[in-house]
Protein backbone atom coordinates (compact mmCIF):
# COMPACT_ATOMS: atom_id res chain seq x y z
CA UNK A 1 0.00 0.00 0.00
CA UNK A 2 2.71 2.08 0.80
CA UNK A 3 4.44 1.94 -2.52
CA UNK A 4 1.23 2.28 -4.12
CA UNK A 5 0.79 5.39 -2.59
CA UNK A 6 3.94 7.11 -3.37
CA UNK A 7 3.84 6.07 -7.03
CA UNK A 8 0.14 8.17 -7.12
CA UNK A 9 1.79 11.25 -5.52
CA UNK A 10 4.76 11.62 -7.80
CA UNK A 11 2.35 12.26 -10.94
CA UNK A 12 0.72 15.27 -8.67
CA UNK A 13 3.60 16.48 -7.59
CA UNK A 14 4.44 17.07 -11.17
CA UNK A 15 1.58 18.52 -12.29
CA UNK A 16 1.19 21.06 -9.76
CA UNK A 17 4.96 21.81 -9.88
CA UNK A 18 3.84 22.42 -13.67
CA UNK A 19 0.63 24.35 -13.28
CA UNK A 20 3.25 26.83 -10.85
CA UNK A 21 5.72 27.06 -13.42
CA UNK A 22 2.98 28.08 -15.85
CA UNK A 23 1.22 31.04 -13.85
CA UNK A 24 4.84 31.77 -12.84
CA UNK A 25 5.47 32.59 -16.61
CA UNK A 26 2.27 34.25 -17.12
CA UNK A 27 2.74 36.58 -14.57
CA UNK A 28 6.09 37.71 -15.57
CA UNK A 29 5.39 38.21 -19.17
CA UNK A 30 2.27 40.74 -18.06
CA UNK A 31 4.38 42.36 -15.87
CA UNK A 32 7.27 42.82 -18.60
CA UNK A 33 4.52 44.25 -21.19
CA UNK A 34 3.08 46.58 -18.84
CA UNK A 35 6.85 47.80 -17.53
CA UNK A 36 7.22 48.44 -21.52
CA UNK A 37 3.84 50.69 -22.10
CA UNK A 38 4.52 52.84 -19.75
CA UNK A 39 5.91 56.35 -20.87
CA UNK A 40 9.35 56.85 -20.23
CA UNK A 41 9.27 60.66 -19.92
CA UNK A 42 6.21 63.54 -19.79
CA UNK A 43 7.99 66.63 -21.26
CA UNK A 44 5.66 68.70 -22.98
CA UNK A 45 6.14 70.91 -26.14
CA UNK A 46 6.09 74.79 -26.20
CA UNK A 47 5.59 77.11 -28.95
CA UNK A 48 8.69 79.63 -28.52
CA UNK A 49 10.01 82.56 -30.88
CA UNK A 50 13.23 84.30 -31.18
CA UNK A 51 14.41 87.40 -30.72
CA UNK A 52 15.52 89.29 -34.04
CA UNK A 53 15.91 92.80 -35.04
CA UNK A 54 13.15 94.64 -36.61
CA UNK A 55 12.03 97.27 -37.90
CA UNK A 56 8.78 98.90 -35.83
CA UNK A 57 6.57 101.42 -37.03
CA UNK A 58 3.37 102.66 -34.58
CA UNK A 59 0.45 103.85 -37.13
CA UNK A 60 -2.42 105.63 -35.96
CA UNK A 61 -5.43 104.48 -39.09
CA UNK A 62 -8.18 107.70 -39.23
CA UNK A 63 -10.78 108.01 -41.75
CA UNK A 64 -11.51 111.07 -43.46
CA UNK A 65 -13.57 111.88 -46.70
CA UNK A 66 -11.95 113.84 -49.76
CA UNK A 67 -12.23 117.77 -50.08
CA UNK A 68 -11.48 119.74 -53.12
CA UNK A 69 -8.40 121.57 -52.53
CA UNK A 70 -10.98 124.62 -53.76
CA UNK A 71 -14.38 125.41 -54.25
CA UNK A 72 -16.40 128.39 -55.01
CA UNK A 73 -19.52 129.82 -56.41
CA UNK A 74 -18.70 132.05 -59.35
CA UNK A 75 -20.44 135.41 -59.20
CA UNK A 76 -20.75 138.42 -61.32
CA UNK A 77 -19.17 141.22 -59.99
CA UNK A 78 -21.72 143.16 -62.02
CA UNK A 79 -25.49 142.92 -62.81
CA UNK A 80 -26.64 141.51 -66.14
CA UNK A 81 -28.22 139.04 -68.55
CA UNK A 82 -26.15 136.25 -69.59
CA UNK A 83 -25.74 136.38 -73.51
CA UNK A 84 -23.45 133.47 -73.82
CA UNK A 85 -22.71 130.25 -71.08
CA UNK A 86 -19.83 128.30 -72.31
CA UNK A 87 -19.35 125.23 -69.67
CA UNK A 88 -21.56 123.01 -68.32
CA UNK A 89 -21.61 120.16 -65.55
CA UNK A 90 -18.32 118.01 -65.74
CA UNK A 91 -16.59 120.45 -67.77
CA UNK A 92 -12.57 120.78 -67.49
CA UNK A 93 -11.76 124.46 -67.80
CA UNK A 94 -8.40 125.86 -67.45
CA UNK A 95 -7.40 129.54 -65.18
CA UNK A 96 -8.67 132.18 -67.04
CA UNK A 97 -11.21 130.50 -69.25
CA UNK A 98 -13.92 132.53 -70.61
CA UNK A 99 -17.41 131.06 -68.56
CA UNK A 100 -20.38 132.98 -69.75
CA UNK A 101 -20.87 136.27 -71.29
CA UNK A 102 -23.36 139.11 -69.49
CA UNK A 103 -24.78 141.74 -71.88
CA UNK A 104 -25.49 145.01 -69.94
CA UNK A 105 -26.87 147.64 -72.29
CA UNK A 106 -26.49 150.55 -70.21
CA UNK A 107 -22.75 150.06 -69.77
CA UNK A 108 -21.79 151.22 -73.37
CA UNK A 109 -24.01 154.87 -72.36
CA UNK A 110 -21.38 154.99 -69.29
CA UNK A 111 -18.61 154.35 -71.48
CA UNK A 112 -19.28 156.80 -74.23
CA UNK A 113 -20.31 159.53 -71.57
CA UNK A 114 -17.14 159.09 -69.61
CA UNK A 115 -15.02 159.70 -73.10
CA UNK A 116 -17.06 162.56 -73.46
CA UNK A 117 -16.07 163.85 -69.96
CA UNK A 118 -12.12 163.17 -70.59
CA UNK A 119 -12.66 165.03 -74.40
CA UNK A 120 -14.21 168.13 -72.39
CA UNK A 121 -11.40 168.42 -69.75
CA UNK A 122 -9.05 168.02 -72.75
CA UNK A 123 -10.60 170.94 -74.10
CA UNK A 124 -10.51 172.56 -70.57
CA UNK A 125 -6.84 172.07 -70.82
CA UNK A 126 -6.43 173.42 -73.95
CA UNK A 127 -8.11 176.56 -72.90
CA UNK A 128 -6.28 177.06 -70.15
CA UNK A 129 -2.93 176.66 -72.32
CA UNK A 130 -4.35 179.82 -74.59
CA UNK A 131 -5.65 182.06 -71.66
CA UNK A 132 -1.94 181.65 -69.73
CA UNK A 133 -0.78 183.11 -73.53
CA UNK A 134 -3.10 185.89 -73.30
CA UNK A 135 -2.29 186.97 -69.90
CA UNK A 136 0.97 186.46 -70.12
CA UNK A 137 0.76 188.77 -73.11
CA UNK A 138 -1.19 191.30 -71.35
CA UNK A 139 1.57 190.93 -68.47
CA UNK A 140 4.43 191.57 -70.84
CA UNK A 141 2.48 194.46 -72.33
CA UNK A 142 1.94 196.11 -68.90
CA UNK A 143 5.25 195.48 -67.78
CA UNK A 144 6.52 197.09 -70.70
CA UNK A 145 4.41 200.13 -70.06
CA UNK A 146 5.50 200.54 -66.58
CA UNK A 147 9.51 200.19 -67.29
CA UNK A 148 9.17 203.23 -69.49
CA UNK A 149 7.23 205.58 -67.58
CA UNK A 150 9.75 204.67 -64.96
CA UNK A 151 12.92 205.52 -66.84
CA UNK A 152 11.30 208.63 -68.12
CA UNK A 153 10.37 209.94 -64.38
CA UNK A 154 14.09 208.95 -63.73
CA UNK A 155 15.62 210.98 -66.83
CA UNK A 156 13.12 214.19 -66.33
CA UNK A 157 11.72 214.51 -63.50
CA UNK A 158 8.12 216.13 -63.55
CA UNK A 159 7.11 215.39 -66.54
CA UNK A 160 5.02 212.24 -65.98
CA UNK A 161 2.49 211.98 -63.32
CA UNK A 162 3.39 209.90 -60.46
CA UNK A 163 -0.21 208.77 -60.83
CA UNK A 164 0.32 207.05 -64.23
CA UNK A 165 3.10 205.24 -62.88
CA UNK A 166 1.36 203.78 -60.21
CA UNK A 167 -1.58 203.26 -62.58
CA UNK A 168 1.04 201.50 -64.72
CA UNK A 169 2.59 199.90 -62.00
CA UNK A 170 -0.55 198.31 -60.60
CA UNK A 171 -2.14 197.35 -64.36
CA UNK A 172 1.55 194.87 -64.31
CA UNK A 173 0.50 193.86 -60.91
CA UNK A 174 -3.03 192.78 -61.81
CA UNK A 175 -1.88 191.25 -65.86
CA UNK A 176 0.87 188.74 -63.58
CA UNK A 177 -1.86 187.62 -60.91
CA UNK A 178 -3.75 186.48 -63.99
CA UNK A 179 -1.04 184.49 -65.48
CA UNK A 180 -0.49 183.08 -61.94
CA UNK A 181 -4.64 182.36 -62.33
CA UNK A 182 -4.29 180.92 -65.72
CA UNK A 183 -1.60 178.52 -64.61
CA UNK A 184 -3.74 177.60 -61.66
CA UNK A 185 -6.96 176.87 -64.36
CA UNK A 186 -4.22 174.22 -66.48
CA UNK A 187 -3.33 172.49 -63.45
CA UNK A 188 -6.86 171.71 -62.80
CA UNK A 189 -7.88 171.17 -65.88
CA UNK A 190 -5.05 168.44 -66.08
CA UNK A 191 -6.33 166.75 -62.61
CA UNK A 192 -9.70 166.98 -64.25
CA UNK A 193 -8.31 165.21 -67.24
CA UNK A 194 -6.80 162.56 -64.78
CA UNK A 195 -10.30 162.21 -62.95
CA UNK A 196 -12.06 161.57 -66.38
CA UNK A 197 -9.85 159.30 -67.68
CA UNK A 198 -9.99 157.45 -64.63
CA UNK A 199 -13.54 157.13 -64.67
CA UNK A 200 -13.38 155.54 -68.19
CA UNK A 201 -10.70 152.87 -66.83
CA UNK A 202 -13.64 152.29 -64.42
CA UNK A 203 -16.19 151.34 -67.09
CA UNK A 204 -14.09 149.45 -69.15
CA UNK A 205 -13.41 147.23 -65.90
CA UNK A 206 -16.89 146.62 -65.27
CA UNK A 207 -17.03 145.94 -68.82
CA UNK A 208 -14.53 143.54 -68.51
CA UNK A 209 -16.78 142.09 -65.77
CA UNK A 210 -19.20 141.23 -68.34
CA UNK A 211 -16.47 138.34 -68.79
CA UNK A 212 -16.89 135.98 -65.96
CA UNK A 213 -13.98 133.84 -66.14
CA UNK A 214 -12.48 131.17 -64.37
CA UNK A 215 -10.18 131.70 -61.41
CA UNK A 216 -7.95 128.54 -61.69
CA UNK A 217 -8.49 125.59 -63.37
CA UNK A 218 -10.87 122.89 -62.04
CA UNK A 219 -14.00 120.84 -63.17
CA UNK A 220 -17.82 122.60 -63.17
CA UNK A 221 -19.52 120.71 -60.41
CA UNK A 222 -22.92 122.94 -60.74
CA UNK A 223 -24.26 124.95 -63.09
CA UNK A 224 -26.96 127.75 -61.52
CA UNK A 225 -28.02 129.97 -64.73
CA UNK A 226 -28.55 129.46 -68.38
CA UNK A 227 -29.15 131.45 -71.31
CA UNK A 228 -31.05 134.80 -70.38
CA UNK A 229 -30.88 134.44 -66.95
CA UNK A 230 -30.62 137.77 -64.48
CA UNK A 231 -27.74 137.94 -62.76
CA UNK A 232 -27.62 140.07 -60.18
CA UNK A 233 -23.78 141.68 -58.80
CA UNK A 234 -22.34 139.64 -56.12
CA UNK A 235 -20.30 142.67 -54.45
CA UNK A 236 -21.04 141.51 -50.96
CA UNK A 237 -21.56 138.00 -48.88
CA UNK A 238 -24.80 138.77 -47.45
CA UNK A 239 -26.42 139.33 -50.86
CA UNK A 240 -28.62 136.82 -52.41
CA UNK A 241 -27.12 137.30 -56.13
CA UNK A 242 -27.46 133.61 -57.82
CA UNK A 243 -24.25 132.34 -59.17
CA UNK A 244 -23.14 131.15 -62.39
CA UNK A 245 -21.28 128.40 -62.22
CA UNK A 246 -19.57 126.26 -59.15
CA UNK A 247 -16.25 125.28 -59.65
CA UNK A 248 -14.08 122.51 -57.35
CA UNK A 249 -10.09 122.35 -58.10
CA UNK A 250 -9.96 118.35 -58.34
CA UNK A 251 -6.26 117.90 -59.47
CA UNK A 252 -5.32 118.35 -55.67
CA UNK A 253 -7.60 116.95 -52.97
CA UNK A 254 -7.71 117.74 -48.97
CA UNK A 255 -8.13 114.95 -46.08
CA UNK A 256 -9.43 116.36 -42.70
CA UNK A 257 -7.89 114.13 -40.17
CA UNK A 258 -9.04 114.40 -36.61
CA UNK A 259 -5.97 113.49 -34.50
CA UNK A 260 -6.50 112.63 -31.38
CA UNK A 261 -4.74 114.80 -28.71
CA UNK A 262 -2.18 111.70 -27.55
CA UNK A 263 -0.87 111.47 -30.85
CA UNK A 264 -0.30 115.66 -31.32
CA UNK A 265 2.78 115.66 -30.79
CA UNK A 266 4.13 113.26 -33.86
CA UNK A 267 2.26 114.86 -35.72
CA UNK A 268 4.45 117.50 -38.78
CA UNK A 269 4.55 119.35 -41.63
CA UNK A 270 5.63 117.47 -44.83
CA UNK A 271 5.30 114.26 -43.36
CA UNK A 272 4.26 111.54 -45.72
CA UNK A 273 0.87 109.31 -45.34
CA UNK A 274 -0.49 106.61 -46.92
CA UNK A 275 -3.85 106.91 -48.46
CA UNK A 276 -6.02 103.76 -48.87
CA UNK A 277 -9.13 104.27 -50.78
CA UNK A 278 -11.79 100.95 -49.92
CA UNK A 279 -13.67 101.50 -53.26
CA UNK A 280 -10.70 101.84 -55.18
CA UNK A 281 -8.87 99.27 -53.27
CA UNK A 282 -5.80 101.40 -54.18
CA UNK A 283 -3.04 103.17 -51.71
CA UNK A 284 -1.69 106.82 -52.54
CA UNK A 285 0.63 108.76 -51.38
CA UNK A 286 -0.09 111.86 -49.31
CA UNK A 287 1.62 114.42 -47.33
CA UNK A 288 0.45 116.52 -44.13
CA UNK A 289 0.23 119.98 -45.60
CA UNK A 290 -1.12 121.93 -42.63
CA UNK A 291 -2.88 121.60 -39.11
CA UNK A 292 -4.98 123.84 -37.19
CA UNK A 293 -2.66 123.94 -34.02
CA UNK A 294 -5.41 123.92 -31.93
CA UNK A 295 -7.64 121.31 -30.18
CA UNK A 296 -11.60 120.90 -30.10
CA UNK A 297 -12.58 121.20 -26.82
CA UNK A 298 -15.81 118.70 -28.22
CA UNK A 299 -13.66 116.34 -29.32
CA UNK A 300 -10.15 116.68 -28.16
CA UNK A 301 -8.41 116.30 -31.70
CA UNK A 302 -6.82 118.22 -34.05
CA UNK A 303 -7.52 118.93 -37.37
CA UNK A 304 -5.15 118.14 -39.49
CA UNK A 305 -5.01 118.51 -43.63
CA UNK A 306 -2.86 115.98 -45.83
CA UNK A 307 -2.72 117.40 -49.14
CA UNK A 308 -3.37 114.03 -51.63
CA UNK A 309 -2.51 115.10 -55.67
CA UNK A 310 -5.04 113.62 -58.13
CA UNK A 311 -3.52 114.41 -61.62
CA UNK A 312 -5.71 111.06 -63.10
CA UNK A 313 -9.03 113.03 -61.57
CA UNK A 314 -9.29 109.29 -60.52
CA UNK A 315 -10.08 110.35 -56.96
CA UNK A 316 -13.59 111.92 -56.61
CA UNK A 317 -14.29 114.30 -53.85
CA UNK A 318 -16.57 113.08 -51.34
CA UNK A 319 -15.09 109.53 -51.45
CA UNK A 320 -13.50 107.80 -48.05
CA UNK A 321 -9.84 106.78 -47.52
CA UNK A 322 -8.05 105.74 -44.57
CA UNK A 323 -5.29 107.47 -43.49
CA UNK A 324 -1.81 105.27 -41.88
CA UNK A 325 -0.66 108.14 -40.23
CA UNK A 326 2.86 107.12 -38.72
CA UNK A 327 3.75 108.20 -35.66
CA UNK A 328 6.61 106.57 -34.18
CA UNK A 329 9.36 104.80 -36.14
CA UNK A 330 11.96 102.74 -35.16
CA UNK A 331 14.74 100.70 -36.80
CA UNK A 332 16.49 97.84 -36.33
CA UNK A 333 15.97 97.21 -32.82
CA UNK A 334 15.21 94.14 -30.82
CA UNK A 335 11.83 92.66 -30.79
CA UNK A 336 9.51 89.70 -29.99
CA UNK A 337 5.55 88.94 -30.28
CA UNK A 338 3.35 90.89 -27.80
CA UNK A 339 2.15 87.58 -26.67
CA UNK A 340 5.29 86.50 -25.37
CA UNK A 341 4.87 89.62 -22.87
CA UNK A 342 2.81 89.42 -19.35
CA UNK A 343 3.14 93.40 -18.53
CA UNK A 344 3.42 95.14 -15.32
CA UNK A 345 0.27 96.96 -14.87
CA UNK A 346 2.16 99.30 -11.65
CA UNK A 347 5.45 99.49 -13.40
CA UNK A 348 6.77 102.27 -15.89
CA UNK A 349 10.13 104.14 -16.53
CA UNK A 350 11.91 106.66 -18.00
CA UNK A 351 14.61 105.79 -20.34
CA UNK A 352 16.41 108.84 -21.99
CA UNK A 353 16.54 107.38 -25.30
CA UNK A 354 12.94 105.87 -25.95
CA UNK A 355 11.50 107.96 -23.56
CA UNK A 356 8.84 106.89 -21.17
CA UNK A 357 9.00 102.66 -21.41
CA UNK A 358 7.10 100.09 -19.32
CA UNK A 359 8.46 96.98 -18.03
CA UNK A 360 7.40 93.41 -18.27
CA UNK A 361 7.97 89.74 -18.12
CA UNK A 362 8.56 86.40 -20.37
CA UNK A 363 9.75 82.95 -20.56
CA UNK A 364 13.05 82.34 -22.05
CA UNK A 365 13.92 79.03 -22.82
CA UNK A 366 17.64 78.17 -22.20
CA UNK A 367 20.05 76.70 -24.26
CA UNK A 368 19.69 73.11 -22.02
CA UNK A 369 15.78 73.53 -22.50
CA UNK A 370 14.84 74.56 -18.91
CA UNK A 371 12.73 77.57 -18.18
CA UNK A 372 13.63 80.94 -16.97
CA UNK A 373 11.45 84.01 -15.90
CA UNK A 374 12.96 87.18 -16.92
CA UNK A 375 12.20 90.62 -16.15
CA UNK A 376 12.41 92.81 -19.55
CA UNK A 377 12.09 96.54 -19.86
CA UNK A 378 9.72 97.20 -23.12
CA UNK A 379 9.70 100.10 -25.60
CA UNK A 380 7.57 101.14 -28.78
CA UNK A 381 4.63 98.75 -28.90
CA UNK A 382 2.68 97.83 -32.57
CA UNK A 383 -0.29 95.80 -33.45
CA UNK A 384 1.86 92.25 -32.67
CA UNK A 385 5.44 93.44 -32.14
CA UNK A 386 7.11 95.33 -29.13
CA UNK A 387 10.42 96.70 -28.49
CA UNK A 388 12.52 95.34 -25.72
CA UNK A 389 15.08 97.59 -24.63
CA UNK A 390 16.87 95.27 -22.29
CA UNK A 391 16.64 92.58 -20.96
CA UNK A 392 16.89 89.98 -24.03
CA UNK A 393 19.23 89.37 -26.97
CA UNK A 394 19.15 88.47 -30.27
CA UNK A 395 18.44 84.99 -30.98
CA UNK A 396 16.82 84.37 -27.45
CA UNK A 397 13.51 82.01 -27.52
CA UNK A 398 10.62 83.53 -25.68
CA UNK A 399 7.62 81.39 -24.89
CA UNK A 400 4.40 82.47 -27.29
CA UNK A 401 1.84 80.17 -26.32
CA UNK A 402 -0.01 78.99 -22.85
CA UNK A 403 2.15 79.85 -19.88
CA UNK A 404 0.27 79.28 -16.97
CA UNK A 405 1.07 75.75 -16.82
CA UNK A 406 4.59 76.25 -17.28
CA UNK A 407 7.38 76.59 -14.08
CA UNK A 408 10.84 77.87 -13.43
CA UNK A 409 13.55 75.38 -14.20
CA UNK A 410 10.88 72.43 -15.67
CA UNK A 411 12.20 71.02 -18.91
CA UNK A 412 10.22 71.35 -21.86
CA UNK A 413 10.55 70.75 -25.95
CA UNK A 414 10.78 74.20 -27.67
CA UNK A 415 9.13 74.34 -30.74
CA UNK A 416 9.93 77.44 -32.99
CA UNK A 417 7.20 78.87 -34.49
CA UNK A 418 7.51 81.70 -37.56
CA UNK A 419 5.12 84.79 -36.54
CA UNK A 420 4.63 86.96 -39.41
CA UNK A 421 5.46 90.87 -38.82
CA UNK A 422 2.94 92.95 -39.57
CA UNK A 423 3.17 95.66 -41.86
CA UNK A 424 5.61 98.21 -41.02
Amino acid sequence: MMKLAQKLALPSLAVLIGVTSFFATSCSKQEGAQAQSAPVSDIPTVAVARTASENLTHDLILTAEFRPFQEIDVMAKVAGYIREINVDVGDHVKENQLLATLEIPEMGDDLRRADASVQRSQADVQHAKDEIQRSQAARDIAQLSFNRLTEVSKKRPGLVAQQEIDDAQSKYLVADAQVSAANSALAAAGQQVAVNNSDVARVKTLMDYTRVTAPFAGVITKRYADKGSMIQAGTASQTQAMPVVRLSENSLLRLILPVPESSVSTVHIGQQVAVRVPTLNRSFPGKVARFSDKLALATRTMDTEVDVQNPSLILIPGMYAEVDLSLARRTGVLAIPVTAVDADNDNSATNGTHGTSTSGQVMVITPNNRVEVRKIALGLETANRVEVLSGLNEGDMVVIGGRAALQPGMEVHPKVTSMVAAKQ
